[in-house]
């Protein structure tokens, strides 16, 4: 299911994931890890695969249309798994 959400979200998003998650979310996909990065802005990762993120000027650091909301939807559930003290 595709979905647009302003760029800075999307980096927030990742900003505010656990050490580890974007390699548990790669693992779990059988993906590149670098793949996990392309999908959150990092466009410097060669290893990584496309993954339909598709990115327009505009406010807040543009808007993000994603094709595939799967590496979205793990980050949001680990944000919102109960903080071990």
């Amino acid at each position: 299911m595709a979905r647009v959400i302003s760029y800075s979200e999307l980096r927030r998003i990742k900003d505010s994931l656990p050490d580890g998650s974007v390699r548990c979310i790669a693992e779990k996909l059988n993906v590149p890890v670098e793949t996990v990065w392309n999908y959150f802005g990092g466009y410097g990762h060669k290893e990584g695969e496309s993954c339909g993120v598709h990115i327009q000027p505009g406010p807040d650091g543009g808007y993000v249309s994603l094709d595939d909301t799967t590496i979205l939807d793990m980050a949001v559930e680990l944000l919102s798994e109960p903080k071990e003290a």
